[in-house]
């Protein structure tokens, strides 16, 4: 999403903020399940089958959110011995990412888990895997073309949107506020995702007579959520409420914040990271909650791929075959349930 030699470090308030969403080699503390996958269950479909050959591809990991997919896709594929993971270089370049795949069609892998830098511009070589009898189980990013994957698994864009706005609509509402100062930090602007999370949530504030009075972009990087933060901090000298859609860039963003000084109003994030989840259970940030969109999608995504490639659907539903679209919901995570959720957390 960025460049990698972006994401060292900078400074804020004189001190350098380590800035990368997932690389730093010191994190905090690393939650249990950000690199292990649910243990399967005994019996049923988790019993060895026919031998596959699963191949991987997703952008490089300078997001802790992405780098938590890598790992949980890497883990749940070691808990099969009828497994054999394929992995290939991770990166930011649409035309590396469109060579790597190829390289995996060549080598007639038996599925493919694909996460996209951009489902648009991927489109045709996930067109191409299918028409060479490679199922392909398109991750998070959907491809514009049904034809182009098998299953899609994904989180809810639109109802983190949903869930933010219903917080804070509330919240506001509760409160007796009239005519909030609502303003919402973006990922990237032109991903269909981010503009379903921005329409869920201002779908959700209109049914509290509120609407979004500033929003900016930060490309999913901790050093512009910490410059976009202080533009709006500048700009509005009093705000009643903020949306950040991803808690990564959000550590750029509290740290603004925090350099500001400003605390009168509250904050909602996005993904459900553990750096997030650690400052919403402290009690003493702005931070209030989050609104998920879990990493652990990746495991589901290499248990679909393995199913579909041994011809078996899911054991716990009366189809024989594994469903085409699978979303995820979004939860909303406070103080009063954060311990729940700490477990599945990922570093930023």
């Amino acid at each position: 999403m960025t460049e990698k030699v972006a994401r060292r470090g900078f400074l804020v308030g004189g001190a350098v903020l380590l800035a990368t969403g997932c690389t730093s080699n010191q994190p905090a503390a690393q939650p249990s399940a950000q690199s292990a996958a649910p243990a399967p269950a005994a019996g049923g479909n988790d019993q060895p089958g026919t031998k596959v050959v699963i191949g991987f591809s997703a952008p490089a990991a300078d997001h802790g959110w992405i780098a938590a997919i890598a790992k949980n896709a890497e883990a749940a594929a070691k808990q099969y011995p009828d497994v054999e993971f394929k992995p290939v270089e991770p990166t930011n370049d649409i035309n590396a990412q469109i060579s790597a795949v190829e390289s995996l069609i060549a080598a007639k892998v038996n599925a493919l888990v694909l996460l996209p830098n951009d489902g648009q511009q991927l489109n045709q070589i996930a067109l191409q895997a299918t028409g060479a009898g490679i199922p392909v189980i398109n991750l998070d990013r959907v491809f514009p073309d049904k034809l182009a994957y098998r299953t899609w698994i994904g989180g809810d864009n639109y109802g983190m949107g949903v869930a933010a706005g219903h917080y804070i609509g509330k919240k506001l509402k509760d409160k007796g506020v009239i005519n909030p100062v609502i303003v919402e930090i973006q990922g990237i602007a032109t991903l269909p995702l981010t503009q379903d999370r921005s329409k869920g949530f201002a779908d959700a504030l209109k049914t509290y007579g509120f609407s979004v009075t500033a929003k900016q972009d930060a490309q999913f990087t901790v050093e512009t959520g910490n410059k976009v933060a202080a533009n709006l901090l500048q700009a509005h000298k009093k705000i009643d409420a903020m949306w950040n859609h991803d808690d990564d860039q959000g550590v750029g963003v509290l740290a603004a914040i925090k350099e500001a000084g400003r605390n009168e109003f509250f904050m909602v994030g996005g993904a459900g990271s553990a750096n997030a989840m650690r400052e919403i259970q402290s009690g003493n940030s702005v931070l209030e909650a989050t609104v998920t969109y879990s990493p652990t999608m990746a495991s589901s995504a290499v248990k679909l791929a393995r199913l579909i490639a041994q011809g078996k659907g899911m054991s716990d539903l009366v189809e024989n075959q594994v469903p085409q679209s699978i979303t995820l919901a979004s939860e909303t995570i406070t103080k009063e349930n954060v311990q729940k959720y700490l477990p599945l957390g990922f570093e930023s």
